[in-house]
């Protein structure tokens, strides 16, 4: 009869020894690596984001692998290869090149400034002219007048930004992770799922916090007490030109200084390396652990992997460098007054900058 056999067939897919499963053993490590890493360099810009990565987080092997080449030993070399970065570089935070600059007053030449001068100048690209000027127009070309004199000489810099959204958000991966791994066991006596996804949740949320551990810092040449003003031309492009005014060790912060990481254990940084093996272990585990467990185990898992995945996309998505645009702009130069000129030719903007920097000679606003 119909019925009976339906029954039967069902009894048979939710029993406990039922061979069918999901199969995702195989790319449970690997899905939402990329995702992962990318939310992964979100971790030290913002308030708090390291105490909130209690989650079973996708992409544990990805993780592993691109932060385990920190670590500088044999045994790290050997278990996670590659070139030996700094950590600044590899989380995004001090890795681009900035325009050229000349110093009228110390007559310094930079064929190329860090990666502040570089975040200064897509900043001033984004204003818009507070003037226009008249007149003929072949090759518009702005110009933007940065004022530095309200830098102060001496500050200790840990730049981070408080999101109260971001923070409530990591919420809903937490609370789906708990509950996926407390259901696997109440409803399918599922304790391989229940103990691998408490596992993911506890590596997940212990390498947050020890890679969050980190303090950002600002770093730059201090200048000699005798250094001349600071005022110079941050050449942007030949369309965009930023004229710099203020003291030496102000313009040292936008062409010489850059971000810093500053992590306890360093130079090998064995914390990070441990933490690349418990995510590789994990990953491990999730390849022989998840086919045992029930279909309904299985099930918990995935939801609580989509879960972590969505949260984790979220952060991705997440402009990194508007944010440390936003840490250079407010809080390592203190808002600093910047006025955007629009001029219609290449020699009226060179002119308007030079005579700008006449007045810093005569001691002007």
């Amino acid at each position: 009869m119909p019925i009976p056999i339906a029954k039967h067939a069902l009894d048979k897919l939710n029993s406990a020894d039922s061979r069918f499963n999901l199969d995702i053993s195989g790319v449970a490590g690997f899905f939402g690596g990329d995702v992962a890493v990318s939310a992964m360099g979100t971790i030290h810009l913002y308030r708090g984001r390291r105490w909130l990565g209690w989650y079973n987080s996708p992409g544990s092997y990805d993780i592993a692998k691109s932060y385990g080449v920190l670590c500088k030993s044999r045994i790290w070399d050997g278990l996670y290869p590659g070139v030996n970065v700094d950590p600044a570089v590899l989380f995004g935070l001090n890795h681009k090149t900035g325009p050229a600059y000349r110093g009228v007053h110390s007559g310094t030449a930079m064929a190329r400034t860090g990666h502040i001068g570089y975040l200064l100048a897509e900043e001033c690209k984004d204003l818009n002219p507070v003037h226009t000027a008249v007149g003929r127009v072949s090759s518009t070309v702005t110009v933007t007048v940065v004022d530095l004199n309200a830098v102060p000489v001496e500050y200790d810099v840990h730049p981070v930004i408080a999101d109260r959204f971001a923070t409530y958000l990591a919420l809903v991966p937490i609370s789906t992770t708990l509950a996926a791994s407390i259901l696997s066991v109440i409803v399918a006596g599922d304790w391989y799922s229940f103990g691998l996804i408490l596992f993911g949740a506890l590596v997940s949320g212990s390498s947050c916090i020890i890679i969050g551990s980190a303090k950002l810092q600002l770093r730059r040449p201090e200048p000699a007490p005798t250094s001349p003003p600071g005022d110079g031309i941050l050449g942007a492009d030949s369309s965009n030109i930023i004229v710099l005014l203020g003291p030496e060790h102000a313009t040292n912060i936008v062409t010489k200084g850059g971000f810093h990481l500053h992590f306890g254990g360093e130079p090998q940084y064995n914390m990070i390396g441990i933490c690349a093996l418990f995510l590789t272990i994990q990953f491990l585990a999730q390849l022989l652990i998840i086919p045992v467990g029930t279909l309904f185990g299985q099930l918990m898992f995935l939801a609580s992997l989509a879960a972590s995945w969505l949260y984790t996309a979220f952060l991705s998505s997440i402009d990194r460098e508007s944010l440390q645009r936003a840490i250079v702009n407010a809080q390592v130069l203190r808002d600093p007054p910047k006025l955007k000129y629009s001029l219609g030719t290449r020699t009226m903007g060179a002119v308007f900058a030079l005579l700008v920097l006449r007045d810093s000679f005569e001691g002007k606003p």
